[in-house]
């Protein structure tokens, strides 16, 4: 008897805690996206970036001369989903087929140790506006991280054996919804020549509109010569409604007509207090030596709970970026560095590096394509085009996986965005 057929869970509890309890007790179951001018440059933009995106990439733009732009950003869109694991390709090969066990050991052995993790970042902003160096935004973002256990992963595919144990250890969740209101402005420090340094800042007004949090997570189930063992819990809190604040800094360097760096520290501090609808969902299970013959539903010891908690808070995560351009010329290019301290929702503690490059074909058209490695999405090539048309600029951008091909995108990545010089 499979340990697939064994477990089952009652009245649903929150939609993502509830996801990956399933998968662990039944195992049943086979900084700015809203740019498209920063994704087709796969995110090397902060030294490029100017007006409403220098509020966005590095606050600190706005005070370097030629980074002042005024304009209004009318809507920008920016999508951002995928795993750490199948690609396109892979989905397209084996979704509907039979699987030999050569198909399974391939499906397993793209997915790395630490398991199978789908992020997701929808952002979108409209009538953000900025004039010499200030400049005020209003953008909402969506950030969500899950990951399961490649020991779950491997029974889906191969079912249980004799002295195996099926852990969550690894498996998390943590999704957030906000809109940011944000007023950046920069400050000329030092100016020389073509020379300049400059400072800057955006103060930022979060309403939070969602969030759900894995808080605790735990779980084994083990197949004995007696029997099946397993116990395991999960605890998620979840709240509709908040409020809060954060604070970007940023520097900026001109070292020449040709050459900017910069660094900007995003949510250097931040806090999400979240009031409404705030609630604790459990659940837990346990067993022993269950078998074929005892395996009644009254064999399963399980609960489940939600209870009206007090008020929490949460933190953005802080993430720093340093970058260095080529400003001037016909052929633009950048390199970007990043690097967050923890895991969390929209953010890795793994470090990202990426290079992009823009080249104005003629002065209506402009090509734009980049390569990312890192971070929490991975390697990655992407591809872009600006239209500027008079007074209004449109671009649009997507991202492919580790090669150029569409087939090895690992998920759904694209931007659009159109806005108006004054």
């Amino acid at each position: 008897m499979r340990i697939d057929k064994l477990l089952s869970i009652p009245r649903p509890i929150p939609v993502i805690a509830a996801l990956l309890l399933l998968l662990s007790a039944s195992a049943c179951l086979a900084g700015g996206s809203s740019s498209a001018r920063s994704m087709a440059m796969s995110g090397a933009y902060m030294s490029l970036a100017k007006g409403v995106d220098a509020a966005r990439y590095n606050p600190a733009n706005l005070g370097l001369s030629d980074h002042r732009q005024s304009g209004l950003q009318l809507v920008g869109l920016g999508v951002n989903i995928k795993n750490n694991s199948l690609s396109l390709d892979d989905y397209n090969r084996y979704t509907g087929a039979f699987l030999s066990e050569s198909d399974k050991a391939d499906i397993l052995g793209k997915i790395p140790s630490e398991g199978l993790t789908l992020t997701a970042d929808v952002e979108a902003s409209a009538m953000s506006v900025s004039r010499g160096s200030m400049a005020f935004s209003v953008t909402g973002i969506g950030v969500a991280d899950v990951n399961l256990s490649r020991d779950v992963l491997d029974l889906i595919l191969n079912g249980n054996y004799y002295g195996q144990e099926i852990r969550l250890t690894g498996s998390y969740s943590d999704a957030t919804a906000y809109i940011q209101t944000a007023f950046s402005f920069g400050k000329t420090l030092y100016s020389l020549g073509s020379r300049e340094l400059a400072v800057g800042a955006s103060v930022k007004y979060l309403h939070g509109l969602a969030t759900e949090q894995v808080v605790e997570l735990d779980g084994i189930v083990a197949t004995l010569e007696t029997g099946f063992d397993g116990e395991g819990h999960i605890t998620a809190q979840t709240a509709t409604g908040g409020s809060g604040y954060g604070l970007d800094l940023g520097a900026s360097l001109k070292i020449s007509d040709d050459y900017t760096v910069g660094a900007c520290i995003r949510n250097f501090v931040s806090s999400l207090s979240w009031s409404n609808d705030t609630e604790e969902h459990g659940y837990t299970f346990s067993f022993d030596t269950m078998t074929v013959d005892n395996m009644e539903d009254d064999y399963v010891v399980s609960e489940d709970y939600s209870n009206d908690i007090d008020w929490f808070s949460t933190n953005l995560p802080s993430v720093v970026n340093v970058g260095f351009a080529n400003t001037s010329g016909r052929l633009l290019w950048a390199v970007e560095w990043e690097q967050g301290f923890r895991r969390a929702a929209g953010s890795s503690s793994k470090p990202r590096l990426a290079v992009g490059a823009e080249y104005e074909v003629i002065s209506l058209v402009a090509l734009r394509t980049g390569f990312a490695t890192g971070g929490r999405k991975g390697t990655g090539f992407s591809f872009g085009s600006g239209f500027d048309l008079a007074v209004v600029q449109i671009d649009i951008a997507a991202t492919t996986g580790s090669s150029l091909s569409p087939y090895s995108t690992r998920g759904l990545n694209f931007a659009a965005s159109m806005g108006v010089r004054f």
